[in-house]
């Protein structure tokens, strides 16, 4: 897979994302009921990453996974665990946890999936406006369980799409908050920008 890393700055210490989501998209018109239609050139992993989320194609976990370990797993070498951000859409198989398994697989080290939870219902993020005003719905919606032995761990959050950021710095607020934590991490598949 070819991939364009590129860092994403936020409250975490240090992020990076493998490539684009969508390279180029081009307006077609409306179809038959309506609705806007495009021709939509997506990098090789945000390809990935759409057939795997919107089209159930759960063999593109693997080439996700393996690429995010490849060429990213360097940068988080100190990591001592992985925590898949809370889905954000109940699915039966949640794409974002399904990858940072193999991530972790792959990394050697434990995927916690039940250290960072979304403890309440929110409304859908993408239709909140204001940046803070999203963040701080996911902090509230958030809350961290005590499921580590004593000492001090960096994480790294392993996220499907980068966009915004907001979820990403309303789970490292909410992270930051748990004095086992040290350092926090994120790797992202795709981004926006």
């Amino acid at each position: 897979m070819e991939v364009n890393i590129q860092v994403i700055h936020g409250s975490w210490d240090l992020g990076y994302s493998l490539d684009k989501h969508v390279i180029q998209s081009i307006y077609l018109g409306e179809n038959q009921w309506g609705h806007p239609e495009f021709d939509t050139t997506r990098s090789e992993v945000g390809e990935a990453l759409f057939q795997l989320k919107y089209r159930s194609n759960f063999q593109q976990i693997s080439p996700i996974a393996n690429q995010m370990s490849s060429s990213l797993a360097r940068y988080f070498s100190s990591a001592g665990l992985i925590i898949p951000m809370p889905p954000s859409k109940q699915r039966t198989r949640q794409p974002v946890v399904e990858v940072a398994r193999q991530v972790a697989q792959n990394m050697g080290i434990p995927c916690l999936e039940n250290l960072l939870q979304k403890v309440q219902n929110t409304p859908q993020i993408k239709d909140i406006e204001d940046r803070d005003e999203k963040v701080q719905t996911l902090i509230e919606a958030f809350s961290v369980n005590d499921v580590l032995n004593n000492g001090q761990y960096d994480v790294l959050i392993i996220d499907d799409l980068y966009d915004t950021g907001s979820s990403l710095e309303a789970a490292t607020q909410v992270l930051r908050s748990y004095n086992k934590i040290r350092n926090i991490y994120v790797a992202t598949a795709t981004r926006k920008h």
